[in-house]
């Protein structure tokens, strides 16, 4: 657990300066129980804890979070839980069990932050609700992550990424006109949510402060994704406008796609300013193109894709892709080579902002993963250790609070533990 993590995460220093301790990170002091599974809420604990929080991770005896099997897995060990669960303790906890609902409370009794994401009325089932958990603990924040809410006529349904991508608009926006809606591989609206989350319990901590009192937030998974899809509900309640399917190309802007080079790879082309879009036409050989009316704006020149796409996409095909990004580059027009995560990996300047960092792990020794979110230059966050196995705190967090082995192997023998 206490093994060596990365070097802290800092903004990069104008000059050589003194050494001096780096100070604690910003949310040290904080502890927060990570109840919830898969991947919104513990998302939001992960990104706490990178920045000083204590982060308990509470997991079912025999249930483990479902993200330890998610995707590739090594000798066995799940690499997603790796980063999901970095900087987490982790112990077990039936709470559906006398024992393991009184040991929450006394947990919840010395916390500041709880992060579950059960069904609307599952921790009332148990009498693990807010009026319990606040009697616990006057100051404590109740997060509460599901797919639709705790209200609604939608509530009590099973809800995950996938649903939010399609209910908010994304998927009806995303793929080629032609084609059918699009869904991500991987968990954006999760995500999303995540990083909503994590504002959410910041903003709650805040009022705490003015207040002196705990309260509960409500996150949706539906809402975040909802607000990361921009003025579309403003669009349609003011003009009756409806974004369809486009494609790679964009309604306010062009040229704006993804096109092949001469080597057979693929850069991606944004023209959003439009000095930028006139650099492009220059530097592929098409001035006369400003000079068209309809260029003078960006929704103008989205309507003539076709056109602008032919121009750009004919002058990319003739040249390798690192003379493209020169190319580019030199006129200080606006590309970026499409990478996988190869490239990602050796990408300089992600190199050069610590993004991918490497951090030691017990289990499967040194481990590459992306690096905590954001620098901040007086008080970093870090990777302490990647995720944990299943339960290993267990007996180290209890009996720092208080319980007994007499009391924990009660625990275990009702089946609590």
């Amino acid at each position: 657990m206490t093994a060596p993590g990365p070097r802290p995460r800092t903004a990069p220093a104008p000059a050589p300066a003194p050494l001096r301790t780096v100070p604690a990170p910003p949310l040290t002091g904080l502890r927060v129980l990570d109840l919830a599974t898969l991947f919104a809420g513990p998302l939001a604990a992960t990104m706490l804890g990178d920045f000083g929080a204590e982060v308990i991770k509470v997991e079912h005896p025999a249930k483990p979070d479902p993200s330890r099997g998610h995707g590739p897995s090594k000798d066995g060990v799940g690499l997603w839980w790796k980063v999901l669960g970095r900087n987490k303790r982790t112990i077990t906890l039936n709470l559906s069990k006398p024992g393991g609902r009184a040991t929450l409370l006394r947990l919840a009794a010395t916390a500041d932050v709880v992060i579950e994401n059960f069904r609307p009325g599952t921790l009332e089932k148990w009498d693990l609700g807010w009026p319990e958990l606040s009697a616990a603990n006057p100051r404590l924040i109740l997060t509460r992550v599901t797919g639709f809410g705790q209200f609604g006529p939608y509530a009590h349904r099973p809800g995950f990424g996938t649903l939010a991508e399609a209910m908010s608009g994304f998927a009806a926006l995303t793929g080629e006109p032609d084609a059918p809606p699009t869904l991500p591989p991987f968990g954006l609206a999760d995500s999303i949510a995540g990083l909503a989350t994590a504002y959410a319990v910041l903003t709650a901590l805040a009022a705490r402060d003015r207040t002196g009192e705990g309260q509960v937030v409500d996150m949706a998974l539906i809402e975040p994704m909802l607000l990361a899809l921009g003025p579309q509900p403003t669009w349609y309640d003011q003009l009756g406008y409806v974004q369809e399917r486009t494609g790679n190309r964009s309604a306010n802007n062009a040229p704006r796609n993804t096109y092949r080079t001469a080597d057979g790879t693929w850069v991606a082309v944004s023209t959003s300013a439009q000095s930028i879009a006139e650099r492009v036409m220059h530097l592929v050989g098409r001035p006369d193109l400003i000079d068209e009316p309809w260029f003078a704006t960006g929704a103008d020149r989205a309507r003539h894709a076709d056109v602008l796409d032919k121009a750009v996409g004919d002058w990319i095909a003739r040249h390798t892709r690192a003379d493209v990004l020169a190319a580019f580059e030199k006129a200080e027009a606006a590309v970026a080579p499409i990478q996988d995560v190869r490239e990602v990996m050796t990408d300089p300047q992600y190199a050069a902002l610590g993004t991918i960092t490497t951090v030691d792990d017990p289990e499967l020794g040194p481990l590459r993963m992306q690096n905590v979110l954001f620098r901040l230059s007086a008080t970093p966050g870090t990777i302490r250790w990647p995720g944990r196995p299943h339960g290993a705190d267990t007996d180290e967090i209890l009996t720092d609070l208080g319980l007994t082995p007499t009391e924990l192997a009660a625990l275990r023998e009702e089946g609590a533990l």
